[in-house]
């Protein structure tokens, strides 16, 4: 390892809720902080203070590492702002140096992101007036010049959009050199604003919206017979499919048709390559659950089948292995993941938990406020199982006594191989007295192997106990990718050492 991710000095501070609690190193903190934040109003931190504290941890932390963050937070955790926040800010500790033109050109993986990161380029400087955007980086510059490079005229029109910063500016500004004429052609139509419209199932959608007809009767028809056509066609990704399951059943498709989506949906390969963030499959299960089409159990079985095929990475958990999953329902979990989304921690926790204890053969599992409780759920339903969890929440109240957990396995006398919570990490007691590191260090008394995996959803900077100690690990993020780190964790460097394996 280049980087020094576990250096021995302990410090001690206190959470928000003033218990004590340790820091981690910058690049850990970083890394957390990163892959945990949608740059959004937090229950604790707004989105200000939040990206306050990311800029200046990327001041105490190697460029290397930065760099390599960057990259991989958006091409293996799919996060897509927070990756150029990083590369602009990469910009200004490692001015001049080759390793910002090379972090840019890996984040950039969408033509719209060129005009999005130098938008972000004249906030971070803070440029005003009329040109906000002259006195451009070198290897800014160059990392987008590049990033031009990589993009057709159907990539660029898709993503074209009337946003401060737009493409044409982009290019003025960046002055990249086309490897042939056909690029040059797509240049000189950007410079224009004459790139072609591109034909994707939204316009047909679209266009079909402006139609008139001669009754609502037969505009319905029209658009269910649009929608089987686009579903026969399969123009309609992965992703949009999931994000349209409630127009689809709008439309009053066929049943064949319907049938197709759901084969579709529930298809293991298609699943793997959708590369979807768990918790999307509860949006859609949310939605489908609200409609009253006949259909729509058809359709619940399918992302329920989807889920599964998303938990097989999930490896390790056979039924000598005994496990205890504690997901946390204190009120600082029921805030969003983001300022546009409906999804909160609170439900990323309980899609993460209950994907594990799907896979988990020996598992009690329950959930934690000013109680511990625990609800053993069936190990097939996932998404109806966060559901459950999240119907009964109010059941242990909104605090976060996370020590409680340990507290009855030490009661009970029951020896367990790996406890795991799923929490924004923020866990006190009532009394003071009472803490998460002293339980811990109790219950290792009792039972010397077992394991703390904590796993770490807000990305708040400070731990309950030291994670370099007594077989406590923290695990960040809310992409299934962090099942691949738990497959192989043996200390919290094996996120670290994922990150230095990245290409520049």
């Amino acid at each position: 390892m280049k980087f020094n991710f576990l250096a021995k000095t302990k410090n001690t501070t206190v959470n928000y809720q003033g218990a004590k609690a340790y820091k981690v190193t910058p690049e850990i903190e970083l890394y957390t902080a990163v892959v945990t934040t949608g740059l959004s109003n937090t229950f604790y931190e707004s989105g200000d203070d939040r990206l306050k504290r990311i800029k200046n941890l990327i001041t105490q932390c190697d460029a290397e590492f930065v760099a390599k963050l960057a990259v991989y937070v958006r091409t293996q955790m799919y996060l897509r702002s927070i990756p150029l926040v990083l590369s602009v800010e990469l910009a200004k500790q490692a001015s001049g140096t080759s390793i910002v033109s090379q972090t840019i050109n890996g984040v950039v993986q969408r033509a719209d992101e060129i005009a999005e990161l130098l938008a972000y380029y004249q906030i971070a400087n803070q440029r005003n007036g009329v040109k906000k955007l002259n006195r451009l980086s070198k290897q800014v510059q160059k990392g987008l010049a590049a990033s031009f490079n990589r993009f057709d005229e159907y990539q660029f029109a898709k993503y074209s959009r009337k946003t401060e910063v737009k493409l044409k500016d982009a290019l003025f500004l960046v002055h990249p050199k086309a490897k042939d004429e056909s690029q040059q052609a797509v240049f000189n139509k950007i410079a224009a604003d004459t790139l072609a419209t591109p034909y994707t199932w939204e316009t047909e959608l679209s266009e079909l919206g402006k139609a008139k007809f001669e009754n609502e009767h037969v505009k319905q028809l029209a658009i269910a017979q649009k929608w089987e056509e686009l579903i026969e066609s399969k123009k309609v990704g992965y992703m949009a499919i999931m994000r349209n399951l409630r127009n689809i059943l709008d439309a009053n498709v066929s049943a064949n048709h319907l049938y197709m989506v759901c084969d579709y949906i529930a298809n293991e390969q298609a699943v793997a390559n959708s590369k979807q963030l768990p918790f999307r499959f509860l949006a859609a299960y949310r939605e489908v659950k609200k409609h009253d089409s006949k259909y729509a159990s058809v359709v619940l079985e399918a992302l329920e089948d989807a889920v599964m095929h998303s938990a097989r990475n999930v490896k390790g958990f056979d039924a000598d292995t005994s496990v205890v999953i504690a997901c946390d329902v204190s009120g600082s979990m029921q805030q969003p993941v983001s300022a546009r989304s409906s999804v909160m921690l609170y439900d990323v926790g309980l899609m993460l938990g209950m994907l594990l204890q799907s896979q988990c053969k020996n598992v009690v599992s329950g959930m934690f406020g000013d109680k511990w409780k625990i609800i053993n759920m069936p190990r097939r339903n996932v998404l109806a199982n966060v559901q459950e969890y999240y119907r009964r929440a109010g059941e242990v109240g909104y605090s976060t006594y996370g020590y409680l957990v340990i507290d009855d396995l030490i009661k009970r006398k029951q020896v367990v191989d790996k406890v795991m919570l799923f929490t924004d990490v923020q866990m006190y007691s009532n009394d003071g007295f009472n803490s998460f590191e002293n339980s811990w260090k109790m219950y290792k008394q009792l039972a010397p192997k077992a394991k703390l995996y904590i796993f770490d959803l807000a990305g708040h900077g400070s731990m309950p106990l030291d994670i370099k100690r007594n077989d406590v690990y923290l695990i960040a993020g809310w992409s299934d990718k962090i099942f691949d780190v738990l497959n192989a964790v043996d200390d919290t460097a094996i996120a670290m050492e994922k990150i230095s394996q990245i290409k520049l």
